[in-house]
């Protein structure tokens, strides 16, 4: 198995594609390019903010919704579960659906659990391709080395209540065309996070009744699939 195999299963929510054409999450994009960027000092204002209230969380965890929309074959999947970050960079996934699928890391070690197929994918996350989307629930770094952004006003976008930071990777990257994050403006919370790859695929999660600083038991992120599992390593 690959990195880039880790790396889809993880962005696609280990979903398998469906026959419906809902081509819905378009119009962020349609919404982005009749909307007119704030002043930088502006963007600037609101990513201090944001990478603060984060530098300060030491747990996160939120119900999720995800839509993967491939482009290329104009279809949509949608998920749901709820995930658990803890610094530094553990991470838990647990989907209701597609039923019984996992993501879990417990800093070290990537694992990616298909129920269906009776399948997990291991690899060290050093050698995965984590989402830096993501990384900055878990102490990954600060969003401003990974990222240029530009700041949309939150009504502008669809996105009453706060604002939309868009990004646009400083290194150019296939996985990473652009992801928006939508800012909450009362707490500077990001609640939801939509990423465009290369190739215009879209994958958006929905951050839904979000809890920060709570105590986390550390088996949250150990992970032993039911017996019977193939267990596939690079």
């Amino acid at each position: 198995m690959t990195s880039r195999r880790l790396h889809s299963l993880l962005f696609a929510g280990l979903l398998g594609l469906a026959a419906s054409a809902v081509p819905m999450i378009a119009a962020d994009s349609s919404a982005q390019a009749a909307a007119t960027a704030l002043p930088a000092e502006q963007a600037q204002t609101v990513l201090t903010k944001v990478q603060s209230f984060y530098d300060k969380t030491t747990s996160f965890s939120s119900d999720f919704t995800q839509e993967f929309f491939v482009k290329s074959h104009n279809v949509k999947k949608q998920s749901k579960g709820r995930v658990t970050f803890a610094k530094p960079g553990k991470m838990h996934w647990e989907y209701s659906e597609p039923k019984d699928n996992r993501v879990v890391s417990d800093g070290a070690v990537l694992k990616v659990y298909e129920a269906a197929n009776k399948q997990m994918f291991e690899q060290n996350v050093d050698k995965s391709q984590y989402p830096a989307a993501l990384s900055f629930l878990v102490g990954g770094g600060k969003l401003s080395d990974t990222f240029n952004f530009e700041l949309y006003d939150g009504a502008a976008m669809n996105f009453t209540g706060g604002q939309v930071l868009v990004g646009t990777p400083k290194t150019p990257s296939p996985a990473y065309q652009k992801v928006l994050f939508y800012i909450d403006g009362p707490t500077s919370q990001v609640r939801r996070v939509l990423i465009v790859d290369g190739q215009g695929n879209r994958n958006r999660f929905d951050f839904d009744n979000p809890k920060v600083n709570e105590t986390i038991a550390s088996d949250r992120f150990k992970f032993v699939p039911p017996p019977g599992t193939q267990v596939v390593r690079p």
